[in-house]
C-alpha cells in the first residue's frame, strides 16, 4: 500500500487545524525502520496536539500519536527485520517525528521494542506510555530500595492512564495500594485494579503543613503541585516518592521538611528520552507481571474513524483509563 490515512496537524494563518488526509510513503520522515501500525493509543498529550491547547508539537505539520505498535516491513537495522512486531513510545513520537494516528510510520529502531509475549499489539497500546510510565516509576522506587513490607503505598490521579496502571502494578507486586481520586463513583473499578483504600482527591489537595501525620512508605505522583507537597509531607521516615506527572501545576509548594528531618526522597521520572534498554526492561516486566483481563479492564478500542474526536474529548477529562485505536489494517499478528 503506497498511500495511507493519517490524522494531521497543520498550522497556518487562520489557526491550527487537525483532520483526516491521505499521505504516500514519500511524505513520511527519515528512520531505518517502516511499519505497518496495527494499533496506537490517545493519550493527554494527544489532545493537546490535535486541539492546539498546549505547546506540544515542535514542527508543523505533525502526525500526532505518542504511541505505536505493529508489523515491520523494512528494515535496514540490525535488530529488526520484516515481520517482527514491535512497539514505540514517546522517543518525539507525536511531537517532532511522525507518530502512530497513521496507518504506516517511518522510526529509528533505537526507538523501538520488540513486543514480548504474551502481550498483543492492541494490548501494549492499553498499557503504552501510561503504563510503561508507571512501570518507570515502581522501578524507580525499587532502585531506591522501597518493598512492599515497609507500608501502604499511594497513587494520586488513580483514575487516569498512568494512575490505574500505578495501582495495578504496585497491587501485583505485593503492595497494600491507597488510590488517591477525585472521582468517588469509580471506587469500584480501582478496587478491581487492585486498591486496598480509597482517598478522596481533598485530602491532598489543600495547602497543609510541611510536615504531617504520616501514612505512605511509599507513593507515585501524577499530578504534581500542592498534591506531591502534601505526600511528600505525609511520607513515613527513608520513604520515596516517584514524580512522573503535574497536571495540578509544575510548582512545588513544599519545603526542605520532609527531606531532611524525615529522610524523604523524591524520585523524579521522565517517559521520554529513548534510553532503550531500560524500555525493554519495563516491557518485560510488564509482560510478566500485568493479567490480560486486567489491561482489557482498564481500556477501551475505538475505531480510527473515531480516534479524532476522542483525542479533544480527552483534554476535557472525560476518558477513564485508556482509549486504543484499532487502525483496521487486519495485520496478521
Amino acid at each position: 500500500m503506497t498511500d495511507f490515512r493519517a490524522i494531521r496537524v497543520d498550522k497556518s494563518d487562520h489557526g491550527h487545524h487537525a483532520d483526516y488526509v491521505v499521505m504516500g510513503e514519500n511524505d513520511l520522515m527519515e528512520g531505518d525502520v517502516d511499519v505497518d501500525v496495527a494499533f496506537s493509543a490517545i493519550n493527554y498529550k494527544d489532545g493537546l496536539a490535535v486541539t492546539g491547547k498546549g505547546p506540544v508539537l515542535r514542527r508543523f505539520p505533525m502526525i500526532p500519536g505518542v504511541d505505536l505498535a505493529g508489523r515491520v516491513t523494512r528494515s535496514d537495522h540490525p535488530e529488526f527485520a520484516p515481520g517482527d512486531i514491535v512497539v514505540a513510545t514517546a522517543c518525539g513520537l507525536g511531537e517532532a517525528h511522525y507518530g502512530g494516528f497513521a496507518e504506516k510510520a517511518r522510526l529509528s529502531g533505537d526507538w523501538l521494542s520488540k513486543l514480548p509475549p504474551p502481550l498483543t499489539p492492541a494490548r501494549a497500546m492499553a498499557v503504552g506510555t501510561a503504563g510503561l510510565t508507571a512501570m518507570f516509576c515502581i522501578l524507580a522506587l525499587e532502585r531506591h530500595g522501597a518493598r512492599p513490607q515497609d507500608g501502604l503505598a499511594a497513587v494520586t490521579g488513580a483514575t487516569g492512564g498512568v494512575g490505574s496502571f500505578a495501582v495495578a502494578l504496585l497491587a501485583r507486586a505485593g503492595w497494600r495500594v491507597a488510590a488517591v481520586t477525585g472521582r468517588a463513583g469509580e471506587a469500584d473499578y480501582l478496587r478491581r485494579l487492585g486498591a486496598a483504600k480509597i482517598i478522596g482527591r481533598e485530602d491532598l489537595s489543600a495547602p497543609g503543613k510541611p510536615l504531617q501525620t504520616q501514612r505512605f512508605a511509599a507513593g507515585i505522583d501524577t499530578v504534581g503541585g500542592v498534591t506531591l507537597a502534601n505526600l511528600l509531607a505525609q511520607t513515613r521516615f527513608d520513604g520515596a516518592v516517584a514524580a512522573c506527572g503535574n497536571v495540578g501545576g509544575m510548582e512545588l509548594p513544599a519545603n526542605l521538611a520532609p527531606f531532611i528531618l524525615r529522610g524523604v526522597s523524591l524520585l523524579g521520572v521522565e517517559s521520554v528520552r529513548p534510553r532503550i534498554g531500560l524500555r525493554r526492561a519495563a516491557w518485560a516486566r510488564i509482560a510478566q507481571d500485568l493479567d490480560p483481563a486486567t489491561i482489557d479492564a482498564m481500556s477501551e478500542i475505538i475505531p480510527f474513524d473515531e480516534a479524532l474526536d476522542r483525542a479533544r474529548s480527552v483534554v476535557a477529562g472525560r476518558i477513564r483509563g485508556r482509549v486504543v485505536v484499532d487502525m483496521g489494517l487486519n495485520i496478521p499478528i
